[in-house]
């Protein structure tokens, strides 16, 4: 008789427990009960588009301010221009050290990149040109558009012409990061002599 009154007691305040427990959870439907931290459900950002009192013109998102960089963008300070296509000739070095790691990556890359029109061995013979568009010069026999013999370019001419475009070739400069441009002038120095 005493453990039936036991689990009676047991049972109605488990019952009990429970009731409470659903009459507190289902008195506001909104609530989402206690916040661990606020500020990451209240985010205080204004949104890009947004107008903010900050600033005097009312716009979240501002231009940078003038003469800065950003981050990991490398400056190319040469015009696109016949002169500055000649003062790059004579000014800009390759940085990177001749390896056959930066060798074998400028291949690969020129592979995927340039001989789509400049042919495997840069001898103007991609298969662009097989479906009918007009062949880019060779780089070991060819003339640049711009004078002078495409095997006599050097480092700074290419650099310009892979970063701006010239003629039907256009600019790589989103496609091709200034260290891997770098890489593809390598390799294209080897087709030179071909």
């Amino acid at each position: 008789m005493l453990a039936m009154s036991k689990m009676k007691i047991f049972g109605v305040t488990i019952v009990t427990a429970a009731a409470a427990i659903l009459a507190t959870a289902c008195n506001d439907k909104r609530s989402t009960g206690w916040e661990y931290a606020p500020n990451m459900y209240e985010h205080i950002a204004f949104e890009y588009d947004q107008k903010n009192p900050n600033f005097k013109d009312g716009k979240t998102a501002q231009l940078p301010p003038a003469g800065t960089i950003p981050l990991g963008f490398t400056r190319f300070d040469y015009p696109n221009t016949r002169d500055g296509y000649n003062l790059a000739s004579t000014e800009v070095k390759n940085p990177l050290a001749m390896t056959q790691t930066n060798y074998a990556e400028g291949k690969v890359l020129f592979e995927h990149f340039c001989s789509p029109c400049h042919g495997m061995t840069g001898q103007g013979d991609g298969l662009v040109v097989q479906h009918g568009y007009p062949a880019p010069p060779s780089y070991s026999k060819g003339q640049s558009s711009r004078g002078g013999a495409m095997k006599d370019l050097t480092d700074g001419k290419i650099y310009h012409t892979v970063t701006y475009g010239v003629n039907a070739m256009g600019s790589y400069a989103s496609q091709l990061a200034p260290d891997e441009r770098w890489k593809v002038i390598m390799y294209v120095h080897h087709l030179q002599t071909l």
